[in-house]
C-alpha cells in the first residue's frame, strides 16, 4: 500500500501534513507506506521533529512548489518538477499506488488529467465528497472539478459516483439523486432537465430530483450536480457545521443549568461532533482519471489528512480503479447513446 502525499500543499505545509504522514502510518495498516514528495530541506526537520525516518516513510525530492495562486496551466508549463507533478509521476511509473494533496486543487485536478489520463467513457473528471446524513453518507458529484456542465457530463458524474458509493462505501444498488429546484421533473434548468430524462432512461438506480433541503438525510446515497452548485453546498454545509458548534456552545456556557445539562450530554455531543467533522473523510476523490487520487481542503488539518490517506488506502485495497473502469464500460452503450456535444 504506498500512497504519495504532497507534502508541499496545503495552508500548513509542510507541519500538518507530515503529522498527518505520523497518523497515518499509525493508525492504518502494517503494510502502508507513505513517500513524502516536496523539498528536502523542508520536509526533513519536520520528519524529524514527528520522530519519522526510513522504513515505511520515503522522501521524494521536488524543487518547485505550486502556489495557490498558480493556474493550472502554468503550473503546466512552468512547474514540471513542483510537488505534485512529481507525485503523478510516481503513480504513473507505478512506484505508488495513489496520490494526495492539499494544495492547489485546480493545478491537482489539471496535472492529474494530463499525466494519467481519463477513462475512456469520461470527457471531464469529477470532484466527489462525502458528506454524513441520517441514513447514511451521501455523495456529491461534482463539487468543484466543472462549474460547467453539459447533460451529458451530469450522466457521467451519476455512473462515477454510484460505482465510488458501492465500492468504496459499500452501500449496495445506491440510489442515484440529481440536485434541483424542486421534486418535480419537470423544475430545473436546461441543463438539469435533460439530465434528469438521461438519469431516468439510463440502468442506474434513479430516484429524480433531490432539493438542497434534503441533501444530508441520507435517503439518496448519490446526489448530482455541476461543480458549481456543488461547491456552493459543500462550503454551506461545513460552515452550517462550524456555526452550530459555536452556537451550541455558547448556550450551554451561557447558564449554569446549560452548563450542568452540558456536563450530562458532553459525550453525546462529543459522538456528534465526530460524526460531523468532515475530517472523518479527509479528502475529494478526483474520479475519471486513470489512476487514485484525493484532493483535500487547503486548511486541512492532520487528522483530516490521515482520513484522506486511510481513504485512499481503502480506494486501493478494493482495486477502485478498476472497479470504475468496468463499471463506466459496463454502461458504454448508455454513456454513448447521447449526440450531445461535451
Amino acid at each position: 500500500m504506498r500512497i504519495a502525499l504532497d507534502g508541499m500543499g496545503g495552508d500548513r505545509a509542510p507541519s500538518v501534513v507530515v503529522e498527518g504522514a505520523a497518523q497515518a502510518l499509525d493508525q492504518g495498516p502494517p503494510d502502508l507506506e507513505i513517500t513524502l514528495v516536496g523539498q528536502a530541506e523542508a520536509l526533513e526537520p519536520e520528519l524529524k521533529r514527528v520522530g519519522l525516518s526510513g522504513g515505511r516513510v520515503k522522501l521524494q525530492e521536488a524543487s518547485q512548489v505550486a502556489g495557490m495562486g498558480d493556474s493550472p496551466s502554468s503550473v503546466l508549463r512552468h512547474l514540471r518538477d513542483c510537488s505534485i507533478r512529481v507525485a503523478y509521476d510516481l503513480h504513473k511509473a507505478g512506484e505508488v499506488d495513489a496520490v494526495i494533496s492539499a494544495g492547489n486543487s485546480g493545478a491537482t485536478m489539471a496535472v492529474g488529467m494530463v499525466v494519467m489520463g481519463r477513462l475512456p467513457e469520461v470527457d471531464r473528471p469529477a470532484l466527489a465528497s462525502v458528506l454524513p446524513g441520517l441514513s447514511g453518507p451521501t455523495v456529491i458529484i461534482d463539487v468543484g472539478a466543472n462549474v460547467d456542465c453539459s447533460s451529458l457530463m451530469l450522466l457521467q458524474f451519476g455512473y462515477m459516483g454510484s460505482v465510488y458509493a458501492e465500492t468504496v462505501l459499500g452501500i449496495a444498488d445506491p440510489k442515484v439523486g440529481i440536485l434541483s429546484i424542486g421534486e418535480e421533473s419537470g423544475k430545473g434548468n436546461t441543463v438539469v432537465k435533460q439530465a434528469y430524462d438521461y438519469l431516468k432512461n439510463s440502468p442506474l438506480n434513479f430516484t429524480g430530483n433531490v432539493e438542497g433541503r434534503d441533501l444530508l438525510d441520507g435517503d439518496v446515497s448519490v446526489v448530482v450536480c455541476d461543480g458549481f452548485v456543488g461547491n456552493v453546498c459543500l462550503k454551506l454545509a461545513e460552515g452550517l457545521v462550524e456555526n452550530l458548534k459555536e452556537l451550541m456552545k455558547r448556550e450551554v456556557l451561557s447558564t449554569i443549568r446549560g452548563k450542568l445539562g452540558g456536563m450530562l450530554l458532553m459525550p453525546t455531543l462529543k459522538s456528534l461532533g465526530l460524526r460531523l467533522d468532515y475530517a472523518q473523510y479527509g479528502g475529494a476523490p478526483l474520479l475519471g482519471i486513470n489512476g487514485v487520487a484525493y484532493i483535500c481542503h487547503g486548511a486541512s488539518s492532520a487528522q483530516a489528512i490521515a482520513s484522506a490517506v486511510r481513504m485512499a488506502s481503502e480506494s486501493v485495497a478494493g482495486d477502485f480503479s478498476s472497479h470504475l473502469a468496468e463499471g463506466l464500460e459496463r454502461y458504454r452503450g448508455a454513456l454513448l447513446g447521447f449526440d450531445e456535444p461535451v
